[in-house]
């Protein structure tokens, strides 16, 4: 039992961090944070972002090496239809009207290897609203 509270623990932790470096880094790179953590009862966010005219919603993955494909090989189709379904209760939520330009970037973390890939997945969702 503490092995397995200890482990989620650090993963929280180690995410937190990671997230917190993607943070930092989108706005060098001249993104606006909106929103860290966004957590509905659908699922999560980690950031919420404008670029431009762009309300981007960001996925920050971390591994540790790429022995398994990578950081960003580790969002599935499954991920995206979350942050998908996500997005779409984020922007009701918010008064965001439908037609507004929605971007999927993601931050990978390789090791200590940033890359941040924008446009890194379309709009998985059923529908929108």
């Amino acid at each position: 039992m503490g092995v397995s509270m200890t482990r989620g623990g650090n993963t929280r932790k180690t995410g937190a961090r990671y997230e917190l470096l993607a943070a930092v880094h989108l706005e060098k790179c001249g993104y606006h944070i909106i929103e860290k953590n966004y957590r509905c009862r659908i699922g999560e966010i980690d950031l919420v972002a404008c670029d431009g005219a762009y309300l981007v919603f960001v996925e920050v993955k971390y591994r540790k090496n790429n022995k398994k494909g990578g950081a960003a090989a580790a969002i599935s189709t499954a991920k995206q239809k979350t942050i998908s379904r996500v997005a779409d209760y984020y922007m009701k939520v918010h008064g965001i009207c439908a037609d507004q330009s929605v971007r999927f970037d993601v931050v990978a973390f390789d090791g200590e290897e940033m890359e941040l890939i924008r446009d890194a997945f379309a709009y998985a969702g059923n529908v929108r609203f």
